[in-house]
C-alpha cells in the first residue's frame, strides 16, 4: 500500500490492524526524512470491532482499508495546538456519541479521515460525496478501550501528539487496514 502513498507526503499514520477480524491495532507515525521514513512515535490502538474491509459500508463496523488523506480535526475540547485546522465545538460531536459513561471523552480530540468527506469541512459536517451508503464520519479519536464502529482509536497523549505535529505543509496521509493488506 506504500506505492499508494502521494509522492508529496512527509508524514504517515500508519494503522496495523492485529487481523483482518481483530478490532485492535498499533499506530505508528511515521515522518520522511530525506529518502528515509523514521518511526516518531507508536500506540496501542483500536479499529472497527468487526476489524477491516476494503468495502466499507455504513453501519458494518469494519474500518475502510486504504490510504487517506488527513487535513481537519477538531474536538469537543479547546484546540491543543493542532497544526491542522481545528474545529472546537462541544456540543456538534457531543450529539453523535453513544451513550454511556464510557464514550464520554471519545470526541474530545478528533483527527478526520479523508474517506467520503468533504476536505476543508468540520469532521462533524454530515456530506458524503459518494453516498450516504458508503459511510463517513470516519476519525482518529481518543480510544474508549475497545472496538469502534469504523474509527481508529489512540490515547488521548497520542491523540494531543499527532494535533501538535501533523503538519498540511507535509500532505499527511493515513494508512490503514491489517497486516496483510499492509504487507501486500
Amino acid at each position: 500500500m506504500w506505492a499508494q502513498v502521494p509522492a508529496d507526503t512527509r508524514q504517515a499514520v500508519v494503522v496495523y490492524g492485529e487481523g483482518r477480524n481483530s478490532p485492535d491495532s498499533l499506530v505508528v507515525l511515521y515522518e520522511k526524512r530525506g529518502p528515509t521514513w523514521l518511526r516518531t512515535a507508536s500506540w496501542p490502538a483500536h479499529n472497527g470491532r468487526l476489524g477491516w474491509t476494503e468495502d466499507h459500508r455504513i453501519d458494518d463496523e469494519h474500518s475502510p482499508v486504504g490510504v487517506f488523506t488527513l487535513t481537519d480535526a477538531g474536538g469537543t475540547l479547546a484546540d491543543p495546538g493542532s497544526r491542522l485546522r481545528y474545529w472546537y465545538d462541544d456540543h456538534a460531536y457531543a450529539v453523535m456519541l453513544p451513550e454511556g459513561q464510557a464514550h464520554a471523552h471519545d470526541f474530545d480530540y478528533v483527527v478526520a479521515i479523508d474517506y467520503n468527506r468533504l476536505k476543508g469541512a468540520p469532521p462533524f459536517d454530515w456530506n458524503r460525496p459518494d453516498g450516504v451508503e458508503e459511510g463517513g464520519g470516519i476519525w482518529l479519536h481518543v480510544d474508549h478501550g475497545g472496538g469502534t464502529s469504523a474509527c481508529v482509536t489512540i490515547p488521548e497523549s497520542g491523540m494531543k501528539t499527532l494535533l501538535r505535529t501533523l503538519n498540511p505543509a507535509l500532505h499527511p496521509v493515513v494508512v490503514m487496514g491489517d497486516r496483510a493488506h499492509l504487507m501486500s
